[in-house]
């Protein structure tokens, strides 16, 4: 009996494994049909495991931003770049002001590598246009101190799951 190429993901190990796998038939751009199907095979088993071991629905999309930036060294400028709007928009969207765009999540899903489900999420927008500009605000942008708390959060649920691939 002939032993299969790939099997259902059983660990961390095999979901790298499979990843970079993919990556490099992704990037060497093969027309040929098998490589395509190899393709969409190994995108099957890292979705269901992804679906299966995932912990991020208790994540907030922003702050899940904030992590890979920091984590990938990379400044608000950095997003324009990547996500080709504009300086202004990246502001919104890190401080709560407007939601991803559905063409803004999947670049991000792209470059970090992860479902778009991570950033395909609500979250609540801080929004001051109902505000009558001489009332002071009740709710004070987060501390770096809190910050720094729900980086630790997002580490800590990040350590649990394959959200990343590295």
């Amino acid at each position: 009996m002939t032993e299969l190429k790939y099997t259902i993901i059983k660990n961390k190990t095999q979901y790298k494994e499979y990843s970079d796998k993919l990556e490099k038939l992704v990037f060497a751009n093969s027309k040929s049909k098998a490589v395509k199907d190899e393709i969409g095979l190994l995108t099957l088993l890292i979705e269901k495991w992804d679906a299966d071991h995932n912990s991020f629905h208790d994540v907030d999309p922003v702050i899940l931003l904030r992590y890979f930036m920091e984590e990938h060294k990379m400044k608000a400028t950095d997003l324009v770049e990547l996500l080709g709007v504009s300086k202004g928009y990246v502001s919104e969207i890190l401080n709560y002001k407007k939601g991803m765009s559905k063409e803004v999540i999947r670049k991000l899903a792209t470059h970090f590598k992860v479902s778009h489900e991570a950033f395909n999420r609500v979250y609540e927008l801080n929004n001051d246009s109902n505000r009558h500009p001489a009332k002071p605000r009740n709710d004070k942008p987060a501390s770096k101190s809190t910050f720094s708390k729900k980086l630790e959060k997002v580490n800590t649920l990040l350590s649990k799951s394959t959200l990343l691939n590295s």
